[in-house]
């Protein structure tokens, strides 16, 4: 095949529509048996982060109203008619294992069956194996212990007390969800507060234009783009609060505390010395990345993340991504802004087709 896409997540999407857009072949390989599942699997509260207005991939708006955030099953359903409306080829449950190059093309093993590509656009997102600390392995056996990748409702966990390590978006709208139904601790550094939370009042309509135009045009080819960049990676951070403000966490009882730093007599420390008998932990503390499956003479930043220009990889032609954090915007791994990286690798890829025709 000419171009193999490998995730059907907005960035292989709109990978997808683009190449559609120009007349290029291309397949989207993706290891879940349905287009949308990535969404459909997480915790049964989960909404986007950002309002319908900024959720659209290309060419189709997300449907309904436009300052309200989409739940994860309306964006599961919105991947899925996206991909039928435009015709794009995926193919599910189909898992790359390993992606390598011989004679000039790309080699993508999917247990028994191997893809042949000329160009393969890495579309797997930034989030992979979920991080949790070491000294988890030492709380009490009895104690229920999920990962946000894990947790779907309270239904999970033991009655009693929930601590939620990791205080940014995700741990606050599970601490949100679970409160009232268990007392809850909210443990890790607070990420601060976007100044809006996009609910339709004045403020909103003036403010959320203004902060959509920084997370799309300030770039990492600009110094504050970059001193932003490195603001959320290195080390990395969740980004500000946004549906859920402090006074909503306040309002609900739940106690902020500070960072869990280990384990006593197997329940979680906090770092000023405190120890919460919790029954239950769920572990918001993100992900790493994983790219050890791509065989490929690929250089990587300090925190595990592939070294490219705007998703180009000039050590290995013909290679891309789509949807890292901060590849180009700080907007570039959400559903609004994944769409321009898009455009601008497959214009990449048009050209790069074109030369080996010319040659």
């Amino acid at each position: 095949m000419e171009t193999l896409v490998i995730g059907a997540g907005q960035a292989g999407l709109a990978v997808g529509y683009h190449l559609r857009r120009r007349g290029l072949p291309f397949v989207i390989v993706d290891e879940y048996e349905r287009v949308g599942d990535v969404w459909r699997k997480r915790w049964d509260t989960l909404r986007l982060f950002t309002p319908r207005r900024y959720s659209g991939l290309p060419g189709m708006p997300f449907p309904g109203r436009a300052s309200a955030y989409p739940t994860k099953d309306e964006t599961a359903s919105y991947f899925e008619t996206y991909a039928r409306e435009f015709g794009l080829a995926v193919r599910t449950g189909l898992k790359v294992e390993r992606l390598s190059k011989i004679d000039g093309r790309f080699q993508a093993f999917c247990g028994e069956q191997v893809l042949s590509a000329d160009n393969v656009v890495v579309a797997t997102g930034a989030f992979h194996h979920p991080s949790v600390p070491a000294f988890a392995g030492g709380l009490d056996p009895g104690v229920v212990q999920l990962h946000s990748s894990e947790y779907r409702n309270r239904s999970q966990l033991r009655p009693g007390r929930v601590l939620v390590v990791g205080a940014g978006n995700s741990g606050a709208e599970i601490a949100m969800g679970l409160a009232g139904h268990h007392q809850i601790w909210l443990s890790g550094r607070d990420p601060g507060q976007e100044p809006t939370s996009a609910s339709g009042t004045i403020v909103d309509r003036l403010l959320v234009p203004i902060m959509w135009l920084v997370a799309t045009r300030l770039t990492v080819k600009t110094a504050l783009g970059r001193k932003l960049r490195d603001h959320f990676i290195d080390p990395p951070r969740g980004i500000p609060l946004g549906r859920v403000r402090r006074k909503d966490i306040i309002a609900a009882g739940i106690e902020r505390v500070g960072r869990t730093t280990g384990v006593r007599d197997g329940f979680p420390l906090l770092e000023d010395g405190r120890v919460l008998e919790a029954s239950n932990v769920i572990w918001c503390t993100g992900y790493k990345p994983d790219f050890s499956w791509l065989e490929l003479p690929l250089a990587t930043t300090t925190h595990g993340f592939p070294i490219q220009d705007r998703g180009i990889v000039e050590a290995v032609p013909g290679l891309y991504f789509a949807g890292l954090l901060f590849q180009y915007t700080l907007s570039s791994a959400l559903l609004g802004g994944v769409g321009r990286d898009a455009e601008y690798i497959v214009d990449h890829i048009a050209d790069h087709i074109a030369s080996k025709r010319c040659g």
